[in-house]
């Protein structure tokens, strides 16, 4: 990102072009911003300053005639919000007629290299000007320009030897060749790079205080050179010359100040300009304490005794000792001296015992003399231990279960662990596991109750366990156990209010059952068959029953849940719009917009009445209801709806409409005033472009008055006292007068009270969601037994008064349990009892996203920052007027906040740590509209270290490369947004990929040849000046085929190996003094390369794996032409399994006999050299052997039909066999004992078809038999139809009376035969 200059650009406009001197008049610009003052110098004497009607860009500062008064060095400034702004370039105005003196200098941050392209600039002061270039000991110019304002640019192509030398530049007017200006101040260009670059050193040091003296001695190796000290933060006010004395120069500061800090660098030339390169650059520092080092400990500070520890200390200071210091030791343990840490930072502690532990720091060690401070340094210390000490264990929310809630279980510790464990003591096989330490614990059952305790192991011992931490009980809800309550220390008169309630319900339970059972004895002596009436008392008795039991069921806890938010439909704005600012009323236009993206329409209202406007397909969600010009008819209150699809929004505020030449009525709003703290006070009006007023009622004059602000002000009073009480009103008028006034507002009472502190208010997760996400509000006090209320935007919208009954602090839980687009905004809480309410609490911005574009995040200079600076992060967006948000990774509150006019915001972090180290994202949201928020933006990683990390290099598909295929080097590594730079070895050019967007980097070698081939490596490539270290990549060579005959691979002891066996690659090529590389399909680098002495080489592989199956190949090349290399041997697949892999089976033609034709069965393996067998279901011994696999099947007497499979193994190795493969069935075909087969099968299934038909209609005719016999018996009474069977019985006894009247009578009444 360009920063913008402060400096305004002065000029000269003139209505004389051939005597300008006769009227000039000087302009002043300010290069970026409009300003309310400019100021113009003479002379750094005399000043005259203009405060123009209206904020502009530039102002005229008319001087006339030019006079010997007049003439002089002028320069201008406008003002800034934090003051007067850098002067502008000196302006010499010399005497009448002649034209001002140019200023030449050179458009170049350090001395141009040869071959570069320089650009010399020549401002004239006038325009429509011609610019000459002269060149010291030539007559002819050098070049001459005629440019449209008042700048010429000269450029000089391809710097050489020959383009060293003093220039200057004049000026003459078109029209008037002879008049001239003075001469500009020469300009020496010196060409760099053709001498040795000298060396640049400090003494007594590169850090001192302010006040003390500096001298930076600049030493070549060549006598008589003229020596150049240039300062890089400021080129043209900091360039030294000096002579040398033999072949150095000094550069001497007497007395130092802050602003002569920086970054130098030195360089010398000859008589002739002809320059050396530059020195390295040397950064000297004016401070008066030291910057703050900070040290680590690696891998960790938690050390198991034995072992050994560095301690890497780091700072912003460079060329300094570091010295290592232990709390209660004076001298310090380790020194390091500017030679020992230049690539290497870290303190070693070997074999590491008790006497180690203690906490460490590190400071900056100065071999001269100073009188800088020394500041604070962080300190670590360090644990050295058997075992890791053990962690912390909490719960959250609670240690007790709540109703259908879980709990989460917290280990912590203060350092950097690999793996958390969590054991339950009631649960010896229960262990859960965790990266972050966090584990969740449900109640379900009652089975998450118990104790539980948590420890932890660190990347360095991943192997040792850390102690247990302390135990933790979780208890279930607290239900009617007294015990319990009196455990816990707390007997409020809320348990006694739900005893005396359950105590109540169970002497009801008792005496509802009294009443019971006295019903049943009453029913039972008086013979009352009324059923119902028994039923009746049951079921109010087991009602009564069931909410008893409910009831007892209750606890301290179910006052304490969430209460869950249910959100309005968002409230719509409205707001009048006009294009006659002076008279509004000439033509009105009422505009009605809703923060909801789902509204379908809108309702304007006046007096009862209303008109209906469809939403406008745009993404500002809508309406206009134009007005005209007011009539007395328009008069009256409006708002507006809007309308989604099953819902109404609540009206918007009212807007009044007065009169035709009156302005709406604005409206008041204010926060609870506190005392001694700062108030804000909300006018609202309803036009864009109005002024606001405050007034008090007993003040004649206006308190307060703000300019055109928007639709709205905000009056503030800085503290709020008691003389600031009182009623206030606001009005609003026009711009320009004639003023247009509006009626006043509605008066607002302000009266301090006492209150209680602001409640502690924050979200359980960040605060930027998504559409849909669940949000919690927790508002919590130290207070006891209050009500919470929670506001959105001012406006009330919950309220929770379940933590009266509560024993300790209160809090209350807000829920949202599906975020939508409206439902952002800015909440607060606060709380209250019977009179007294509390301070509002700090608000908490919601932003819901998703509802604008993503917003574009850049890192100034870059993503990769040393410890101790600063770093700019850029959020651009896609609209103006909105509010910025930065997040960090890790973190649920957003770091910073900024509201600007404009469509992006800087978010500056200041002196960054290893800390400060993660992705960041930002977002941007309109703060009118419910904090409708923008897509978050994708994520930058940023790098606080001195070096950059290490990227990886490998080539796509494989860095062994058929002759004339292409391949893709990748270099690979986690810093995004920095470019790449790949190196071959001994080649001084490098092919670079400039301004990479991913974090990939690509390099396309396309039709590759033996030119291509050699050794690679990459590195980062930052386009920003940066004295981070870069570390190459690991080194790729690049293996080109095709060039030589190609090898043969075998395999030993054979492509099968059992796993756990030995292995032996052996690759024979054809030409000795060979290297010899190993492939293996897939992996994109070699597997082992070897030099062996022949013509063979053996490649070992010990106790293979299955990931070593794979296929495999071999190429070679000669010592004298390396990289170029053999055609690929043939491919050689090999299996590492205890089974070689199954075979496959098929049969020709099919797998149906035909009659009098075979079937050939065909095993087929992936091995060759393999002996088949062919198995037959049914039969112990094997069928048949084959070498080819090939095995004919008959079917003579149907033997052949059954499943088969078949198996195989090696000639080499014939006791190990391979898995069958899958069945193969044959089958017969249909011929004459088919044809008889079928006909069988038929006649069976037409008997099976006729028995179950005939089943079905004997079951159906019993069926309709059923119901009349059913009928009989009922008629019969249990006595009647006992003596009918007893005589049924008699009647089939031989030698029975027939004729007895009782059998005659009943023997109609036993008809059918007695049921089985």
């Amino acid at each position: 990102m360009t920063v913008v200059k402060s400096q305004p650009e002065l000029w000269i406009e003139t209505n004389y072009p051939q005597a300008p001197w006769e009227n000039i008049t000087l302009w002043c610009k300010s290069p970026s911003r409009i300003s309310s003052k400019f100021l113009r110098l003479k002379d750094k004497t005399q000043m005259t300053w203009i405060r123009p009607s209206s904020k502009t860009f530039q102002v005229s500062f008319p001087i006339g005639a030019l006079t010997k008064s007049n003439a002089g060095l002028y320069r201008c400034c406008y003002w800034k919000e934090t003051g007067w702004s850098d002067p502008s370039k000196v302006l010499e105005l010399v005497a009448p007629g002649q034209l001002p003196k140019p200023i030449f200098w050179i458009q170049a941050e350090t001395s141009p290299l040869p071959g570069c392209n320089v650009n010399i600039l020549c401002h004239g002061w006038l325009q429509d000007l011609v610019f000459m270039l002269f060149k010291e000991g030539y007559a002819e110019t050098v070049d001459y320009q005629i440019p449209t304002g008042t700048v010429a640019i000269f450029s000089i192509a391809n710097m050489t030897p020959e383009s060293e030398g003093v220039y200057i530049c004049r000026t003459h007017i078109q029209m008037l060749p002879t008049l001239w200006s003075e001469p500009s101040n020469p300009l020496k260009l010196i060409v760099a790079g053709l001498y040795p670059k000298p060396t640049l050193t400090a003494y007594p040091g590169p850090i001192m205080a302010p006040g003390e003296s500096l001298n930076l001695r600049c030493q070549g190796p060549i006598y008589g050179m003229t020596f150049a000290l240039i300062r890089l933060e400021d080129l043209e006010k900091s360039f030294y010359r000096k002579r040398p004395i033999k072949n150095e120069a000094y550069f001497f500061f007497r007395a130092l100040k802050i602003h002569d800090a920086g970054h130098y660098l030195c360089f010398y030339y000859d008589g002739s300009y002809r320059g050396s390169l530059l020195s390295d650059i040397l950064k000297i520092w004016v401070t008066d304490a030291f910057p703050k080092t900070w040290l680590l400990a690696q891998p960790s500070p938690v050390v198991q005794m034995g072992q050994n520890v560095s301690l890497w200390c780091q700072g912003p200071v460079d060329g300094v000792g570091l010295a290592l210091y232990k709390k209660g030791e004076d001298k310090p343990l380790q020194l390091l001296d500017t030679t020992s840490i230049d690539d290497n930072k870290s303190f070693f502690l070997n074999n590491v015992t008790y006497s180690d532990a203690g906490i460490y720091s590190c400071h900056y060690l100065l071999s001269w003399k100073t009188s800088i401070r020394m500041t604070s340094h962080n300190t670590v210390e360090l644990v050295v231990v058997d075992k890791p000490p053990k962690p912390s264990l909490s719960a959250w929310p609670s240690t007790m279960f709540k109703l259908g809630k879980a709990i989460t279980l917290q280990c912590r510790v203060p350092h950097p662990v690999l793996e958390f464990s969590l054991e339950w003591e009631e649960r010896a096989t229960f262990q859960k596991f965790s990266v972050d330490g966090d584990f969740i614990i449900s109640n379900a059952e009652g089975k998450g109750t118990g104790t539980y305790s948590c420890s932890y192991r660190v990347e360095a011992h991943p192997n040792i366990w850390s102690d247990r931490s302390e135990p933790l009980k979780l208890m279930g809800p607290a239900g009617s156990c007294f015990w319990s309550t009196l455990d816990t220390g707390f007997l409020t008169w809320n348990y006694v209010l739900n005893e005396a309630i359950r105590l109540s319900l169970i002497m009801q339970l008792v005496a509802l059952l009294l009443v019971v059972l006295w019903i049943r004895w009453k029913c039972r002596r008086h013979r009352i068959r009324e059923a119902w009436l028994l039923g009746t008392a049951q079921g109010v008795t087991m009602l009564f029953i069931v909410t008893a039991l409910l009831c007892c069921g209750l606890c301290n806890g179910v006052l304490t849940e969430e209460t869950e938010i249910i959100m309005p439909t968002p409230k719509p704005e409205l707001w009048a719009e006009t294009n006659f600012p002076l008279a509004p009323w000439k033509n009105l236009t009422l505009w009605c917009r809703s923060p909801s993206g789902s509204t379908k329409e809108f309702v304007l209202l006046k007096d009862g009445t209303g008109w209906i406007a469809t939403r406008p397909a745009s993404e500002q969600v809508r309406a206009a209801f134009p007005l005209g010009a007011l009539t007395q008819s328009h008069t009256g209150s409006y708002h507006c709806h809007s309308w989604e699809e099953m819902a109404v929004s609540e009206p918007s505020e009212a807007l009044e409409l007065v009169g035709t030449d009156i302005l709406p009525k604005p409206v008041m709003s204010a926060s609870p005033p506190i005392r001694g703290q700062k108030l804000q006070i909300r006018c609202k009006g309803w036009l864009a472009g109005m002024e606001f007023v405050l007034y008090k009622e007993g003040v004649q004059e206006p308190v307060q008055q703000l300019g055109a602000v928007g639709r709205e002000a905000f009056f503030t009073i800085q503290r709020m006292e008691d003389k600031d009480e009182g009623n206030y009103s606001c009005r609003t008028h026009t711009e320009k007068r004639p003023f247009k006034w509006s009626e006043p507002s509605e008066s607002l009472e302000l009266v301090i009270k006492e209150m209680y502190p602001k409640p502690f208010f924050k979200t359980w997760a960040s605060p930027v969601v998504t559409p849909g996400a669940r949000v919690t509000f927790n508002c919590s006090t130290p207070q006891q037994h209050m009500s919470f209320i929670l506001y959105k935007d001012g406006s009330e919208i919950a309220s929770s008064d379940r933590s009266w009954a509560s024993p300790g602090a209160s809090a209350a839980h807000f829920l949202i349990t599906s975020v939508g687009t409206g439902d952002g905004g800015n909440y607060s809480c606060r709380y209250y009892d019977f009179t007294i309410w509390s301070e509002p609490s700090d608000p908490v911005e919601l932003v819901v996203t998703e509802f604008y574009p993503k917003p574009i995040l850049l890192a100034l200079p870059g993503p990769v920052v040393l410890p101790g600076k600063n770093v700019t992060l850029h959020c651009q967006g896609a609209f103006q007027d909105m509010r910025f948000a930065l997040l960090q990774e890790g973190t649920q509150v957003p770091l910073q906040f900024q509201s600007t006019s404009r469509d992006s915001v800087d978010f500056l972090l200041h002196t960054v740590g290893v800390e400060d180290s993660g992705n960041y994202s930002c977002v941007y949201y309109e703060t009118t509209m419910s904090n409708r928020g923008s897509h978050l933006s994708k994520p930058i990683k940023i790098w606080v270290t001195d070096t950059f990390p290490k990227p990886w290099l490998f080539a796509e598909p494989s860095s062994v490369v058929p002759m004339g295929q292409n391949v893709t080097l990748w270099c690979q590594g986690p810093v995004h947004g920095v470019g790449y730079i790949l190196h071959k070895e001994r080649e001084a050019t490098s092919v670079q990929l400039w301004g990479s967007t991913s974090k990939d980097g690509a390099f396309l070698i396309t039709n590759i040849s033996g030119a291509n081939i050699g050794r690679y490596s990459c590195c980062y490539h930052p386009d920003w000046t940066s004295p981070i270290k870069i570390q190459p990549s690991n080194t790729l060579e690049l293996i080109v085929t095709g060039l030589l005959p190609k090898p043969s691979l075998l395999a030993q002891p054979g492509p099968i190996v059992a796993p756990g066996e030995n292995m032996t690659f052996q690759c024979q090529g054809e030409l000795p003094d060979s290297t010899f590389v190993l492939l293996k399909e897939g992996t994109q680098e070699p597997l082992e390369q070897q030099s062996p002495r022949g013509y063979r080489a053996d490649f070992w592989m010990p106790v293979v794996r299955g990931d070593d199956s794979g296929v495999y190949s071999c190429v070679y090349y000669l010592d004298s032409a390396p990289f170029a290399a053999s055609n690929r041997s043939d491919f050689l697949e090999i299996w590492v399994t205890d089974k070689p892999p199954k075979p496959l089976l098929s049969a020709w033609p099919s797998t149906v006999f035909k009659l009098g034709k075979d079937i050939t069965l065909q095993c087929r393996g992936p091995l060759p050299g393999v002996e088949f067998v062919l198995e037959h279901d049914g039969e112990e011994a094997p069928q048949q052997f084959s070498e080819d696999g090939d095995f004919i099947i008959n079917n003579v007497e149907g033997k052949g039909i059954g499943n088969y499979s078949c198996s195989y193994r090696l000639q080499a190795y014939p006791d190990i066999w391979s898995e069958p493969s899958d069945a193969l069935e044959l089958v017969g075909a249909a011929g004459p004992a088919a044809q008889e087969c079928t006909m069988g099968n038929i006649v069976r299934s037409s008997l099976i078809v006729v028995v179950v038909v005939a089943l079905g209609v004997v079951l159906a005719i019993e069926w309709k038999k059923w119901p009349r016999l059913r009928t009989r018996d009922s008629e019969t009474d249990g006595r009647d139809q006992t003596i009918a069977l007893e005589e049924c019985n008699q009647e089939e006894e031989p030698g029975a009376n027939t004729s007895s009247p009782l059998s005659v009578s009943q023997g109609t009444s036993v008809e059918l035969p007695v049921p089985i």
